[in-house]
């Protein structure tokens, strides 16, 4: 490039090019979301050229500040690698607080993400970054080189054992979701550091900021996401049971450690009519329910998620979707998940309960009597979330749900 890392682009009469026009406006944006608020990461964002990692893309598209761009997929369709979207780059990046100077290692690579880390942590810091995937490690090269990031290693190795040659760390980011936090990240990472990772616990994954607390982490503020899934030793995928196979309307159960459901009954409840429970709870209509499906995965045993194509909405298969999945309860040859409906209030909408299945009027009482629970005892908190060493005793554990993973187990608790 012509500018160096950090500068702007203009034009001959002195005024800003298109693409720096488009990433100040990107930049704005993400001020706008609540995303980017420190000064040197929304210096970050409007330095950095994007659009270069993903030259296919049409340039205004990668300034957006939601799109993510899929750079590669596995043989089944899964997507594996992607340059996130600006607003979860910088939603990450501000849960690290991450300062000039420091060490930082990135977990799942591409390159743009890097180069942010490079501007935040400056010419006296430095980032490496790692991958598993020789083909995004080089790609991940290619654009740091052509944009002039110097304080930048790249590596192709499973991220799963960190890189311990260039460690201790001040900070650690995953870009890639994980089911469980290997051993090495912990001990990689200073005492008081802190880590950032999109962490799935019972099928919802949150980005969480950890803080270092001797051989624990503990939470320090999380975010709703979605990331790509880990690959190598610490692949652990959910695992996709089908209710309805009609193309372009399935509908299935995303499982995450949850009890093997009877496939077959809950397939024979989804044709039966459904029955509705409503809490009398509302939200606003741009109001996340990410604190309550925590709250109801906390307290629900089988709470796997239900994904749906839009058209099963819309032939009235299922009431609701979600990209991420609908949290449904599952009890034997019946489920009921979570849904709203609109009130007198046009920008207020009330929470409730679908039932399918013999049981479904039992089911979907139990779904929406945790959705007033939540209401009158969590609304206004949040989840506690630490990390501990497998093998450590439940006595030493603050009480709440428990999460039992290879390396770890999760504790999440509410105040």
């Amino acid at each position: 490039m012509d500018n160096a890392p950090g500068m702007t682009t203009k034009n001959s009469d002195n005024t800003p090019s298109p693409e720096q026009q488009l990433r100040d406006g990107m930049a704005q944006r993400l001020i706008e979301l609540g995303a980017a608020r420190s000064a040197r990461v929304v210096a970050a964002f409007r330095s950095v050229p994007r659009h270069l990692a993903t030259p296919d893309v049409d340039m205004a598209k990668c300034y957006e500040a939601e799109f993510a761009a899929v750079t590669k997929t596995d043989s089944t369709g899964v997507d594996i690698s992607s340059v996130s979207a600006p607003r979860v780059q910088a939603m990450q990046i501000e849960q690290a607080d991450i300062q000039p100077g420091m060490n930082v290692l990135e977990m799942g690579s591409g390159g743009v993400n890097a180069a942010y880390l490079a501007e935040v942590v400056g010419e006296q810091g430095h980032v490496v970054t790692v991958d598993i995937d020789r083909d995004v490690a080089r790609r991940a090269e290619d654009f740091l080189k052509a944009t002039g990031y110097r304080n930048v290693t790249v590596i192709t190795a499973d991220g799963e054992h960190g890189v311990p040659d260039r460690a201790p760390y001040d900070r650690i980011v995953v870009t890639v979701q994980a089911a469980d936090i290997p051993p090495a990240w912990v001990h990689q990472l200073k005492e008081g550091g802190r880590l950032v990772v999109p962490l799935r616990m019972r099928g919802m994954t949150r980005t969480v900021a950890f803080v270092r607390d001797g051989e624990r982490l503990v939470s320090d503020g999380f975010e709703l996401c979605g990331f790509v899934p880990m690959q190598g030793a610490g692949e652990n995928r959910m695992r996709m049971v089908s209710l309805h196979e009609v193309e372009g309307e399935e509908i299935a159960l995303r499982l995450d450690g949850h009890p093997e459901p009877d496939a077959e009954a809950l397939r024979a409840a989804l044709g039966m009519p459904r029955v509705e429970a409503w809490s009398g709870v509302t939200v606003a209509g741009d109001e996340s329910t990410e604190h309550l499906d925590l709250w109801l995965a906390t307290a629900l045993d089988n709470l796997p998620l239900m994904a749906a194509k839009i058209a099963a909405r819309k032939r009235g298969l299922v009431a609701s979707v979600s990209p991420i999945g609908v949290p449904t309860l599952v009890d034997g040859d019946s489920f009921a998940y979570r849904t709203a409906r609109p009130t007198d209030d046009p920008e207020r909408f009330e929470l409730g309960a679908i039932g399918h299945g013999p049981q479904g009027n039992k089911v979907a009482d139990r779904l929406m009597g945790e959705i007033q629970v939540w209401h009158g005892d969590h609304r206004k908190h949040r989840a506690h979330i630490e990390i501990h060493p497998a093998g450590t005793p439940d006595e030493q554990l603050p009480a709440g749900r428990l999460i039992d993973r290879p390396h770890t187990r999760v504790t999440i608790t509410w105040p």
